[in-house]
């Protein structure tokens, strides 16, 4: 897992699961508090619930912090999850 800044954004690759979510958590939650307003899981190989629960984790964070934040090239699955749990309409290009 890598995480790779670039302006505003946040580029996410690799697999985003249970074993990786917790060092992303703190990296990604640093970034946003430094400005990144744009989360692209765009180089995401493989999610599973723990991948929706970081990012409803950061949401949370951008919304006490005032900040907006969006998330852009969900992977497929993570959209999926999004669905089944009732959360997707929150990643529908909104910026939180």
């Amino acid at each position: 897992m890598t995480l790779r800044r670039e302006g505003d954004r946040l580029l996410v690759d690799g697999p985003l699961g249970i074993e990786t979510v917790p060092a992303v958590m703190r990296e990604a939650s640093a970034a946003c508090r430094d400005g990144v307003r744009v989360v692209d899981l765009g180089g995401v190989s493989d999610v599973d619930s723990s991948a929706l629960a970081l990012a409803l984790e950061l949401m949370r964070e951008a919304n006490a912090a005032d900040r907006k934040l969006a998330f852009e090239n969900l992977p497929q699955a993570m959209e999926k999850l999004a669905q089944l749990y009732a959360v997707s309409d929150m990643f529908s290009g909104k910026r939180f």
